[in-house]
């Protein structure tokens, strides 16, 4: 279910205050970035990942293939931090 605009900038709010908990290196997504990913957002919900790419095409990209891989929804993205979002399938704590 994609988010909607309102949604994203509730996400957006959220997530200010957090540190990014994923690292996207200069080889890309590879399977030990998705898994840490998925895991991340089982525990959080919500979480800020930090992709080491100049490119901004790149790194759009990047995010959203991520998302992708982990299930998850891009809810924004600003310079070199994507913030993914995934709720849990049992008790969710971030009501949309």
């Amino acid at each position: 279910m994609p988010l909607t605009t309102k949604q994203r900038q509730f996400l957006k709010g959220l997530a200010h205050a957090l540190s990014p908990v994923v690292r996207v290196g200069k080889a890309g997504v590879s399977d030990a970035v998705v898994d840490e990913t998925k895991k991340s957002l089982a525990a959080h919900e919500l979480i800020k990942v930090r992709l080491e790419v100049e490119d901004g095409k790149e790194r759009r990209a990047l995010a959203a293939k991520l998302a992708a891989a982990a299930d998850a929804e891009v809810a924004g993205a600003v310079g070199k931090i994507a913030i993914l979002y995934r709720a849990r399938d049992e008790k969710p704590t971030i009501k949309l």
